[in-house]
């Protein structure tokens, strides 16, 4: 049987601890669903209600590990079917401090989690993880937007990606 060398195993943990400063992060960012009206802390309607199933059913296998969501009825209610799916509590953010749930996103190493905003914070959320969204604005009637926002951070550096697809009824121009 072959001893190993010091050598050897300083090489084996330096091997292992580049290998374990890797991760791969998955942030999906959706704005809350169809509002029943147009005040302050409105719930859902019958379609947003329709619409945060299609949610749910669409992150369900995704292997969220947490979910964020403003104070208000419509952001907690669009996350609500996937949270009791996945048995997790939705955590609070301050919808006014879009930098500081950035800046906690930017710290989950090797996690997947869900961001329900809102119209005025969604895309400022998505390019603050350091991407850039094909849209400028998110339409007051545009309720279907799902962007996923990839972190891979490798022995080579880190690379985030950005891809924007939709969910659920497509919402009417």
């Amino acid at each position: 049987m072959n001893k190993v060398t010091l050598k050897e195993l300083f090489l084996a943990v330096c091997i292992i601890s580049s290998l374990s400063a890797c991760y791969t992060s998955k942030i999906y960012v959706v704005r809350h669903a169809e509002r029943q009206d147009d005040s302050a802390d409105t719930p859902l309607s019958e379609v947003g209600h329709q619409r945060a199933k299609a949610l749910s059913d669409s992150l369900y296998t995704k292997g969220i590990d947490s979910i964020f969501v403003t104070k208000y009825q419509r952001t907690k209610h669009t996350a609500q079917p996937l949270a009791e799916r996945l048995g997790k509590k939705s955590e609070i953010y301050d919808v006014k401090q879009t930098g500081s749930i950035v800046e906690r996103l930017s710290k989950i190493k090797g996690k997947n989690v869900l961001v329900v905003g809102h119209s005025d914070t969604v895309l400022e959320i998505v390019k603050g993880l350091g991407t850039k969204p094909s849209i400028a604005k998110i339409e007051h009637n545009d309720y279907d937007n799902l962007f996923l926002v990839t972190v891979n951070k490798g022995l080579f550096g880190k690379k985030v990606t950005l891809k924007e697809n939709t969910y659920g009824q497509k919402t009417l121009p």
